[in-house]
């Protein structure tokens, strides 16, 4: 952010008095931990802020200090959209453009007409907003949130607890517990400045991460089985059909993460999971090195992301998605 932008978001908060959070479809620990630590710290401030979630979060975030002030919009579509449309500032986090809170939420997002602000991470942002606090060379949007809060609004404010769990939850799950778009210094020094606050990250490490559902177990288990390899192409999928889900009692959140296991296989640079939902199909893509997914999830896709993790829906059946994709593979068009 340059000195403009910051004084313009500092001058503009001094005169209004309710401000709103929205943030992605399917929300995961980063959308959820940069949401709700911008719902603490503005709640501190005395406005009033609501967070909109256009469905529901993984059970195993539902810990999370404030998670239950969330409005869900799927369950509470009214009420999510007067919440935005009386509000004086939106804050639009983690994600790039108005369509990926879903079609109930996008035109109430474009069309705001208060005082907008984007904090996101992922590249070639689609939105028009007063403040576009936007960069790809991060963690998070939660490390951003922290940047835009702590070093631009009021350095040297010390962190509730609330707000030192929401961001390092956002950070640790969005780099997948520092194993991946995670070798920037500034990353483990934010960390270490929300460990010093006083938060227990051991133990809110088990609580992301050793707090499944058993249908979680299970998919998971399906999903490898259903593990196909690509050798010559250094690539690899799974998929889980919409019977799969439905024998084993899927719940929101039960398959995060799981196409990172695709990645773990000696000899892949690139994978992708298949989630049979409704009418389309969701696609999760990974890679190494220089293998672009965004890219990909755009050119074969209409999708998008980051250069080493993507995403996108197809439309159509899951055997045809997976053999979309294999014959793209197979033609190298990566």
């Amino acid at each position: 952010m340059n000195e403009h932008d910051i004084q313009l978001v500092k001058e503009t908060l001094q005169h209004v008095k309710k401000i709103c959070v929205v943030s992605h479809f399917n929300p995961d620990g980063d959308a959820m931990g940069s949401a709700l630590a911008l719902y603490h710290y503005f709640r501190e401030d005395g406005y009033e802020v609501s967070v909109i979630l256009p469905n529901a979060y993984p059970d195993f975030l539902r810990w999370m200090d404030g998670s239950d002030e969330i409005i869900i919009a799927q369950e509470h579509l009214t009420k999510a959209r007067i919440a935005i449309k009386e509000a004086d500032m939106l804050f639009v986090v983690d994600m790039n453009a108005p369509h990926r809170a879903g079609q109930d939420l996008q035109n109430n997002i474009s069309k705001f007409s208060g005082f907008k602000v984007l904090i996101d991470h992922h590249v070639q942002p689609d939105i028009v907003c007063d403040v576009m606090y936007s960069t790809h060379l991060t963690s998070s949007a939660s490390e951003l949130v922290f940047n835009f809060l702590y070093r631009y609004l009021s350095p040297g404010r010390p962190y509730s607890k609330a707000i030192a769990e929401a961001l390092f939850v956002g950070i640790i799950t969005d780099t997948g517990s520092m194993s991946y778009a995670c070798d920037y210094p500034e990353t483990y020094q934010v960390l270490g400045s929300l460990i010093a606050s006083g938060i227990n990250g051991e133990e809110i490490h088990q609580k992301v991460y050793s707090n499944y559902t058993e249908s979680r177990l299970r998919l998971m288990g399906l999903a490898l089985s259903r593990l196909t390899i690509m050798p010559e192409q250094g690539a690899s999928y799974m998929y889980l059909s919409k019977q799969d889900l439905i024998d084993n009692n899927f719940q929101i959140g039960d398959t995060e993460g799981f196409v990172n296991y695709g990645m773990t296989i000696k000899g892949v640079e690139f994978t992708a999971f298949f989630v049979e939902r409704d009418a389309r199909i969701r696609v999760s893509f990974r890679s190494k090195g220089k293998v672009d997914v965004n890219q990909f999830a755009r050119r074969h896709y209409s999708g998008g992301g980051h250069h080493n993790a993507a995403g996108a829906f197809y439309h159509g059946s899951i055997e045809d998605a997976i053999a979309h994709f294999e014959e793209v593979v197979q033609k190298g068009e990566y």
